[in-house]
């Protein structure tokens, strides 16, 4: 199910959210770890998803496929209202256990990305990184990728996970997290 505020959402016993920058890969990696090509809609519009959308895990809590951040081609009114949806949704939502913000492997944090990360951290949300979009990056660029990451971030290289929905690329890493993450009941 979907909602369009935190008081309309379904009973959870725990929940892991993701957010990160329009068209960096929330809905594909939802469908990644769900094993379904097409539970969550994936676009290649920016801006697509508008509400917080719900997929239930197995009876121990929900994955929650948040609106992306930065660049839609929706009005400054619209954009606000979103993220004010989400700020809320982080802040208020007593089941929330983990948000995941994911960033453009491929391209590196940007300056949204920095501004979100110092956001939950100053709010004081637990959160974790993941770099999506790992199987674009060639092999040799990898390892000085992955550290650049992490130092945009102040964080240690190993501090984020490293994913490919397109390749499964850190599919069972992210899994084993989730599970933690959703077993962190309040």
């Amino acid at each position: 199910m979907s909602a369009d505020d935190v008081g309309r959402l379904p009973d959870s016993r725990a929940e892991v959210a993701f957010i990160g920058r329009s068209n960096v890969g929330k809905s594909s990696l939802i469908n990644m770890l769900s094993n379904r090509k097409a539970l969550a809609r994936v676009s290649k519009k920016p801006g697509s998803t508008e509400l917080l959308n719900c997929f239930e895990v197995e009876g121990v809590g929900t994955l929650i496929d948040c609106p992306g951040f930065g660049y839609a081609a929706k009005s400054a009114r619209v954009r606000d209202a979103t993220q004010r949806m989400v700020d809320r949704y982080m802040l208020e939502r007593k089941q929330l256990t983990m948000v995941v913000l994911l960033v453009d492997g491929e391209i590196g944090p940007t300056k949204l990305d920095l501004e979100m990360l110092g956001w939950l951290r100053e709010s004081g949300v637990p959160h974790s990184i993941v770099a999506t979009k790992h199987d674009k990056l060639k092999a040799a660029q990898r390892g000085k990728r992955q550290r650049d990451v992490a130092v945009a971030c102040n964080l240690a290289p190993g501090d984020i996970i490293w994913v490919s929905a397109a390749k499964g690329t850190g599919k069972d890493q992210l899994l084993s997290l989730v599970r933690v993450w959703l077993s962190l009941a309040p």
